[in-house]
């Protein structure tokens, strides 16, 4: 039987446009209603496409539509066709972009034998994921790279300038006399290296050289905050704090608009040098993973594949943010595991690869500018290979107590104080607070040797091993260099006045950078954590690693010392103690465990220090969560209110999906749509009345039988664009959303829209008596966004993940109104 006649036979024999649920049961009718549905589906292949693959209107299909004599109507013949970006601060449904990317891969190696052209396309899609991850690597380490150059450059600017060449640092100006201890503590450094008051004409070690080299100082720690604070306000706002915490939400499938620009990239960039100069009690490392994220998000615009759909350019996001910790720390390894523990939401195998790869990639092309000049990644690479004793665990133990403490302190204090200026008038003056900041920081710092350097230069110095040959403070021991050259032996020394005198220098520096971190980390300039923590913490370590060298030396006929220790080698260093330390405190501060031993491994190119590195940073996660599970990041992921279902945390309540669903008691009635029936009108109203992202789709408002799920965006674009290009469709136009419809007009009557291929027809369900336990999951392993209840397949209501966070927060006794996104 042909399509009209099957279709004039329908209509003669009075049959209803909508079959109802109940009488598809019959066998025959469910013949019938199949063999009707193949012809419409065949049919539906025709009708006009309106959007070309980049979803803008054609020439070509407004003709057809003016042309076209049907009555009936489908602006989106296909769901790839792009339907609508995302809205900004909403979450992006994983599933969906998930399946987009699925239907596009099958059809271009459905259609790769049909031409040389189709077969390039097949090859291109296939190592575009490789190349793009490689420009992100090569983007990341040529950054880095800048950064670590403008950074140190612009940090030795407050101490003085290099006359004869103002484009070098004052290591790189004092290279030629190569006397390297001077630069420790001395802020002359060498001959070719004026401080301000020479520059002056004042010369000598005086008061009035004291005075202007300390003006100079806070001067220029004051400008270098400002400049970066208006930069920052003016050109690009999100260039501000850490970015790890909104990375991570990133990742998680949360938008944000202009987080990962251009403008972004080019002010943090700039700012970051500009912050970390000033002096402030911040560092580079965590910016970094930002900026190399921003890399990640620009290039992946060249490949539709990625640029296309949120979901797929998460993994280039993913690969991006373990690059950004490879430039870091010259850790690639640790960089993987850090995208891989710490930010990273979705991460399959090949992720995993391409996050290596391009990890490699990023140290290779800063290995190559090479920075420092010293033929390593980071400033404060350093190499031991002594060997730790059995009885250093205890202290090691005690320096992982330490960083659980100091973390839980730390977090605890730092988002009160975050807090505090959201709240309070301090947040509308970020540039006045940065500047009173810078100063008084700087005000502070310059007395004290240790806290006048940058952060990154004192971790360095404390990570040395003292040697026989350094004379500078620190290593300043009482040596009987006579009796150690004509035995050999380098078995340890009294204490001399210098390291005493470090013991209380260290000690308020420990206690200064303490604080003084709480009231930085926050601010309106680019601002990591992870440098700060880990002077901190190195401080700490080599505190008490001088303590027990001295224990040692002191006591050394104790059987413990007597039987482990060489009489001709070093029994306890130092500085290993202080790589420890470094380590402890910011396990403590982040509650990273392996990435974060992976990165200090790569650090010290020790393997034989895992273990102690291993039992500090799990001891301080212990002792930090006795206290709060939240790490500083998760700390302000929630602050901020953003939707971040943590996969660490554990949904441990009885509640069921009916005690969160809406409507709840007082609430109006759910907002639904008819699956045929409503007018155009009707459906514009109940867009206008409220701002739902989606709206369930019911056989009939007295049934209220689930028929599927359309998204607000799309039912915009499908009204406007049928009311654009078709001139039938009107206001009284009835919108169908099954295949029951009409061929034809009826006479009188305004022409029907059909809007199927915008219904999910397999959303995401859940009984009302389902424990929200297993709702949690879904959400948080499937990536929805949204969750129908059902009861008897009758529609009860609505989950969206935002609910999901505000119950939890709920049920924590914390405000539930604080989850401010979608």
């Amino acid at each position: 039987m042909s399509t009209e006649r099957l279709l004039n036979h329908r209509l003669s024999s009075g049959m209803e446009n909508e079959i109802l649920i109940d009488d598809l049961d019959s066998p025959t009718h469910v013949d019938r209603y199949e063999r009707f549905a193949n012809i419409q589906e065949d049919e539906d292949d025709d009708l006009i496409d309106i959007t070309d693959e980049d979803g803008s209107p054609t020439a070509k299909s407004e003709n057809n539509f003016r042309d076209s004599s049907q009555g009936l109507v489908e602006p989106l013949d296909d769901f790839h066709i792009d339907t609508g970006k995302y809205d900004d601060f909403h979450t992006i449904d994983w599933q969906k972009d998930i399946q987009k990317d699925r239907q596009r891969h099958k059809r271009i190696h459905r259609d790769k034998d049909k031409s040389l052209l189709d077969k390039l396309k097949a090859a291109h899609d296939a190592w575009s994921g490789w190349l793009v991850v490689f420009l992100v690597g090569v983007a990341a380490g040529t950054c880095a790279g800048i950064i670590d150059i403008g950074a140190l450059w612009m940090s030795d600017l407050k101490l003085g300038v290099c006359p004869q060449a103002f484009y070098l640092n004052r290591e790189q100006c004092c290279w030629a006399e190569n006397d390297t201890d001077q630069l420790k503590f001395n802020d002359r450094g060498c001959s070719k290296w004026h401080t301000w008051a020479e520059l002056f004409n004042i010369l000598g070690d005086n008061a009035g050289s004291y005075i202007v080299n300390y003006l100079f100082y806070s001067l220029w720690a004051g400008a270098l905050g400002t400049l970066a604070v208006m930069l920052v306000k003016v050109f690009a706002p999100y260039a501000c704090g850490s970015g790890i915490p909104e990375i991570k939400t990133i990742l998680s499938g949360f938008i944000i608009r202009g987080y990962l620009g251009k403008w972004t990239l080019l002010i943090k960039s700039i700012t970051m040098m500009l912050a970390v100069s000033s002096g402030l009690s911040l560092g580079k490392e965590g910016p970094l993973v930002h900026v190399a994220c921003c890399c990640g998000n620009i290039f992946s615009y060249l490949f539709p594949k990625y640029g296309k759909n949120e979901a797929k350019k998460r993994e280039v996001l993913s690969a991006a943010s373990a690059a950004g910790v490879s430039v870091a720390f010259g850790a690639p390894i640790g960089g993987v595991l850090f995208s891989l523990e710490e930010v990273s939401y979705y991460f399959p195998m090949k992720t995993l690869w391409r996050s290596f790869f391009c990890a490699l990639v990023a140290a290779f092309v800063l290995r190559t500018i090479n920075p420092f000049g010293t033929d390593h990644l980071v400033m404060f690479y350093i190499e031991f290979d002594s060997p730790w004793l059995f009885f250093e665990l205890v202290p090691f133990i005690i320096l992982g107590v330490f960083g659980g403490l100091y973390g839980a302190f730390f977090v605890k204090m730092n988002l009160r104080w975050c807090k505090f200026r959201k709240t309070t008038t301090l947040g509308k003056f970020p540039v006045l607070e940065v500047i009173i900041l810078a100063l008084v920081t700087a005000i502070i710092s310059y007395p004290n040797p240790y806290t006048r350097m940058s952060s990154s230069q004192l971790i360095k110095l404390l990570f040395q091993k003292c040697g026989p040959e350094d004379n500078f403070m620190l290593c300043n021991y009482k040596r009987n260099h006579t009796a150690m050259l004509h035995t050999g032996s380098m078995s340890g020394a009294a204490a001399g006045p210098g390291i005493y005198t470090s013991i209380w220098l260290l000690t308020l520096a420990l206690f200064f950078k303490g604080i003084v971190t709480i009231f930085t980390f926050g601010i309106k300039v680019p601002a990591g954590l992870f440098i700060p923590s880990m002077a901190i913490g190195a401080c700490a370590g080599r505190l008490l690693g001088i303590g027990m060298e001295q224990l040692v030396y002191l006591n050394s006929d104790w059987n413990v010392f007597e039987s482990l220790c060489q009489p001709a080698t070093p029994c306890v260093n130092p500085g290993l103690y202080a790589i420890i330390g470094a380590a402890a405190a910011l396990g403590g501060v982040t509650r990273m465990t392996v990435s974060l031993v992976v990165i200090m491994f790569e650090l010290t190119g020790g393997l034989q220090y895992i273990v102690p590195l291993m039992a500090a940073v799990m001891t301080a996660k212990w002792v930090g969560d006795a206290f709060g599970r939240e790490g500083i990041y998760d700390g302000h992921i929630y602050l901020n209110g953003y939707p971040y279902l943590d996969s660490k945390r554990e949904f441990v309540h009885s509640t069921i999906a009916s005690d969160v669903m809406r409507p709840r008691r007082a609430d109006p009635p759910l907002s639904v749509i008819t699956q045929e029936g409503m007018t155009v009108e009707e459906i514009e109203n109940l867009l206008g009345e409220n701002t739902y992202n989606s709206y369930p789709v019911v056989v009939s408002k007295e049934s209220q039988r689930l028929a599927g799920l359309v998204l607000r965006k799309d039912l915009n674009i499908a009204i406007s664009n049928a009311r654009k290009y078709q001139e039938d469709v009107v206001t009284q136009s009835k919108v169908y959303f099954s295949s029951h419809v009409p061929r034809y007009s009826i006479a009188g009557q305004p022409s029907p829209l059909k809007l199927t291929k915008i219904l999910d027809q397999s959303p995401f369900q859940v009984t009302d008596q389902t424990p929200m336990e297993s709702v949690v999951e879904m959400f948080r392993k499937l990536g929805i966004r949204t969750c129908l209840v059902t009861h008897n397949g009758r529609l009860l209501g609505i989950i969206t993940k935002k609910d999901v966070l505000r119950h939890w927060a709920m049920l924590k006794n914390q405000d539930p109104d604080s989850i401010m996104f979608h």
